[in-house]
């Protein structure tokens, strides 16, 4: 089945040359959107990127793992229409480390990557819920 997107959906599907947020009420299709312009990007015959080579930050630990679970279902459809295809085959072995996290893993990520400079302990932690309570 085919979606029909809006023009402001389209237009975040077809955007190129920078970051993009793309912000809506839950049910107005922001993970469809998202799932496609990833797909392009991947699949892009002139400029393609890795699927690694992109960042996805979502709100959620359920979205992100409801996007990597739209993004293989989608790649493994499309590697049924052209079983050869080198490319979609590196892309769904790529797909598990992919960054496709929430925003706090993201500062998480960040700040483990950079400890020094944010002034923290190379083993720092994050408080558990007994704790910080």
């Amino acid at each position: 089945m085919a979606v029909t997107f809006t023009p402001q959906q389209q237009n975040a599907i077809d955007s190129r040359g920078g970051a993009l947020i793309v912000s809506a009420a839950a049910g107005s299709g922001k993970t469809a959107v998202l799932v496609e312009r990833v797909i392009r990007r991947i699949t892009d015959p002139q400029d393609p990127v890795d699927i690694d080579g992109l960042l996805i930050v979502t709100f959620t630990n359920a979205a992100a793992a409801e996007m990597r679970e739209r993004i293989a279902d989608r790649l493994l459809a499309q590697l049924a229409e052209e079983p050869g295809s080198r490319r979609l085959r590196r892309q769904l072995a790529l797909l598990g480390g992919a960054r496709i996290q929430t925003v706090h893993a993201f500062c998480l990520d960040l700040v483990r990557q950079n400890f020094t400079q944010c002034g923290v302990s190379p083993g720092f932690r994050l408080l558990d819920t007994a704790e910080s309570q």
